[in-house]
């Protein structure tokens, strides 16, 4: 036979072995018997001995030696059923990741933000779905207000949290929740005595802010608390984390505005008070940002989670 023919025989063999003949095989062995596997798997003893018969003539070996005590694998038995169980496990596997991925239990999906993770909803919200599905690959990434946008729009990312709605079309969102915006300052600062803040005690101030904050919402909402440009304190962007603005405002080079949760994360030097106006404390809401025609069956999954911590209030009435 040509080395071509017999390439051929091999496949015409392989495709005649199935996986129930492997499995009844590896069962055999497992049981020592092939009529305890037989019960063991609810079938006929002729069924099974048939069934390994055929694959010991397929393979062209006996797979166990017989014997009135039971059965026992020959040597080349114990390599083709090493094998054997290699394959169904890869083959189980197969099926696991085809019904979970489709689920969205696992597979991949990378989360967008800008905004601190230590402490509050976004940290706790990323916990729970790294407890709900543990085999999910979740990435993250921090980015500027238009960076994200951009990064939604071309799929870099599948859902981005942010502060406000990002600028983007052919995107959807959903409010999730809102934050307490607060001022951090030098512990030695003279308003660091109060444990309230108004906006209007920070006429005289510099706000530090980082280019990584979100968008324009902070600025904007100085601006609106502090309407006459003359009572606006000087507002000082810098091209550095906001770890570096904290830095800076230990150091005494100005005060910085922050979202509640930025506190999580203690700083030498640093303190954190309330800002508020004649009505109370000023805050700022919180969406997720996706795009329709993402069928990412984790962002589903994602998106559950988020309804289900966040509902939506119900339609104002009349």
């Amino acid at each position: 036979m040509t080395e071509t023919g017999i390439r051929n025989n091999r496949r015409n063999v392989a495709r005649a072995i199935d996986l129930q003949q492997l499995r009844l095989a590896v069962v055999a062995c497992d049981c020592g018997s092939f009529r305890r596997a037989a019960e063991a798997l609810s079938i006929k003893h002729n069924v099974l001995s048939r069934s390994i018969s055929q694959l010991e003539y397929q393979v062209g070996a006996s797979l166990f030696d017989r014997s009135s005590g039971g059965i026992k694998p020959t040597l080349a038995g114990r390599a083709v059923l090493r094998i054997a169980r290699l394959i169904l496990e890869q083959v189980d596997m197969l099926v696991d990741t085809g019904r979970s991925g489709g689920r969205g239990d696992t597979g991949h999906l990378v989360v967008g933000f800008y905004t601190s993770m230590s402490t509050g909803n976004l940290r706790a919200t990323i916990a729970e779905l790294k407890k709900l599905l543990p085999q999910l690959e979740l990435a993250t990434m921090e980015r500027s207000r238009s960076r994200l946008a951009t990064a939604l729009r071309n799929g870099t990312v599948d859902i981005v949290i942010s502060p406000g709605r990002l600028p983007s079309k052919d995107t959807r969102s959903l409010l999730l929740w809102s934050e307490r915006i607060l001022i951090s300052l030098p512990q030695d600062h003279c308003l660091a005595a109060r444990e309230i803040i108004y906006w209007t005690d920070l006429r005289n101030e510099k706000i530090l802010l980082s280019e990584y904050d979100p968008g324009r919402e902070l600025e904007d909402l100085l601006i609106s608390k502090l309407v006459r440009p003359d009572d606006r304190p000087k507002v000082e962007r810098h091209d550095v984390s906001r770890g570096i603005i904290k830095s800076l405002t230990s150091m005494g080079m100005g005060l910085s505005l922050v979202m509640q949760s930025d506190i999580g994360a203690n700083f030498a030097g640093l303190v954190y008070r309330e800002l508020q106006d004649g009505s109370g404390p000023s805050r700022v809401d919180f969406h997720a940002h996706w795009r329709d025609d993402n069928e990412n069956p984790a962002l589903k999954r994602f998106l559950d989670l988020l309804a289900e911590r966040y509902p939506s209030p119900p339609p104002a009435v009349g």
